[in-house]
């Protein structure tokens, strides 16, 4: 009897132990789980830029030191201007003011607006501010002349920013060729005027902005 007690009791010891151990490690795998659980319902959901293909380029926006004294917002904004044909877009930037009273003085509104598919590259006050008072009065006064620069500046396609320093030169409205070299951000046109706003869009052009008035040979 004294046998069959000890092995009785022995039985039960182990019988616990082993339930013990297995209570044991089921909560420790409890745990894991739960804290694996939680680290992956703490993790961040990915941001729109991360889920962005790394492809897309930056050059699909405006570039260059004077796109920042264009508008952020209103019709002479670049999302305003992207709304309407390229002279009443300009009409509407203060940016290019004089462009704007010499593009009416030469009746060219409805050409520039009924143009399709075209590139102008567009003085800013400062590229005009450049020519001496006198002789800037003289061209504006000379309606031929004044057609002949301004047709100039207009390109018969649309030009990209990677197109613009390797696929020129380029032939204008007015007949002459345009020149353009440089790449990136970093254009320069005949030579002499750079680039100093990029890649603007309207309805019907695309539009990049110079420090220089440019003149036909």
């Amino acid at each position: 009897m004294a046998v069959a007690h000890i092995r009785t009791r022995l039985f039960g010891v182990t019988a616990a132990s082993l339930l013990a151990l297995s209570l044991a490690a089921c909560g420790g795998s409890d745990s894991s789980n739960s804290s694996n659980s939680s680290d992956t319902a703490a993790a961040p959901a990915p941001s729109a830029s991360e889920m962005t293909s790394s492809g897309t380029s930056g050059m699909d926006q405006p570039f260059g030191a004077a796109c920042s004294a264009v508008p952020a917002s209103g019709a002479g904004s670049f999302s305003g201007m992207a709304q309407d044909p390229v002279a009443t877009a300009a009409s509407n930037n203060p940016v290019l003011s004089t462009l704007v009273t010499a593009v009416k003085t030469a009746g060219l509104v409805d050409t520039l607006n009924g143009a399709k598919d075209v590139t102008v590259f567009a003085p800013t006050n400062d590229a005009f501010a450049k020519i001496p008072e006198a002789q800037l009065k003289a061209v504006l006064a000379d309606k031929d002349m004044l057609t002949k620069i301004l047709t100039y500046h207009v390109i018969g396609q649309k030009v990209t920013p990677e197109q613009l320093g390797t696929a020129g030169p380029f032939k204008s409205l007015q007949g002459g060729e345009v020149t353009v070299s440089g790449s990136g951000e970093d254009f320069t046109v005949n030579g002499d005027s750079k680039v100093v706003c990029g890649n603007v869009q309207t309805a019907n052009a695309t539009v990049y902005l110079v420090d220089t008035v440019l003149m036909p040979k």
